[in-house]
């Protein structure tokens, strides 16, 4: 069997384009599974995974959550968000405590960027990066680039934009480095404000205007605005945010070509999309949804391989 070139899953920028393609090919083995009617399989029965959120999520911890059961893993969940879990050491703390019943593999989400890096160093787990800051977000960009694959054929020449608050979103970092690897164009677009200084070097168009930007892509990937990971206002208000950058059907109607329009949730109805436009035929956010349970059963099945026993 293929192995991954990693021993965990920490970031995009860490992987191979064989990397990607060795998930993404067992991906789609796990999404037949999920729809049999027993989504069960017993490949990760003597695994122990802890699931550990410093961070308040809903659809990623879930997300996570059904595609361990789905594997027959045991399953330890940790809600840190309400605690008074902050620095570093405090973070080993609870980690080694965790560690101290015997798990094989970490699942962690924290507000500090570099925390899951961080955490390999000090752990003798596998780690699954579940967002870091505004660092980066992994496993949402694999599904992404997943979904593409499978609405387009392929994600090679494709132009992808990536619209909104680029500057505070993990997913538009792991978004880009994902898609480049695997030869996709990529643009940002949304209000100067709200692109990082650092974006030249990463090698992706900019382009403030969601008209010209749209008429460009093949896909948008709408980002809703971050006002939690924001100290200071970016832009005047949300009102004219929506009118500059807010996708509506009349906007969808008056391009030349068709786009596939994405979103990863949770999404901000009537600010960045519309309903009408979340819920068309040219979205593809439930499909996401589901995709999203199939690559981190493909995520933590390839890493739990790696475990010696």
């Amino acid at each position: 069997m293929s192995t991954l070139s990693v021993d965990h899953l920490l970031g995009i920028k860490d992987l191979t384009a064989d990397d990607i393609q060795l998930i993404f090919e067992t991906a789609d083995h796990f999404k037949e599974v999920i729809n049999r009617p027993i989504k069960k399989v017993p490949s990760l029965r003597d695994i122990t995974i802890a699931n550990l959120f410093f961070e308040n999520s809903t659809r990623t911890k879930l997300s996570f959550e059904i595609a361990q059961k789905r594997l027959s893993a045991d399953v330890i969940n940790f809600s840190a968000s309400q605690s008074s879990v902050k620095k570093g050491e405090t973070l080993i703390d609870t980690v080694n405590n965790i560690l101290s019943m015997k798990v094989d593999m970490v699942v962690m989400r924290h507000p500090k960027p570099g925390a899951a890096d961080f955490l390999q160093q000090h752990v003798n787990a596998r780690i699954i990066n579940a967002g870091d800051g505004a660092h980066e977000h992994p496993t949402q960009a694999l599904l992404d680039s997943y979904s593409i694959r499978e609405k387009l054929g392929t994600v090679k020449g494709k132009k992808v934009v990536i619209v909104g608050d680029i500057l505070h979103s993990r997913v538009a970092l792991s978004n880009i480095f994902a898609l480049q690897l695997l030869g996709a164009k990529v643009m940002v677009c949304g209000p100067k404000s709200l692109i990082p200084k650092y974006i030249d070097a990463l090698g992706v168009d900019v382009e403030t205007n969601l008209q010209k930007a749209l008429q460009w892509c093949d896909v948008a990937n709408m980002l809703r605005v971050q006002n939690e990971r924001m100290l200071v206002s970016y832009f005047p208000s949300i009102r004219e945010y929506t009118q500059q950058y807010g996708l509506t059907k009349t906007i969808l109607d008056g391009l030349d070509q068709e786009i596939v329009i994405m979103h990863p949730g949770p999404i901000n109805r009537g600010v960045e999309i519309t309903s009408e436009v979340a819920d068309s035929k040219n979205a593809i956010i439930l499909d996401q949804v589901e995709n999203g349970v199939a690559i981190r059963m493909a995520v933590t099945y390839l890493l739990a391989s790696k475990i010696k026993t």
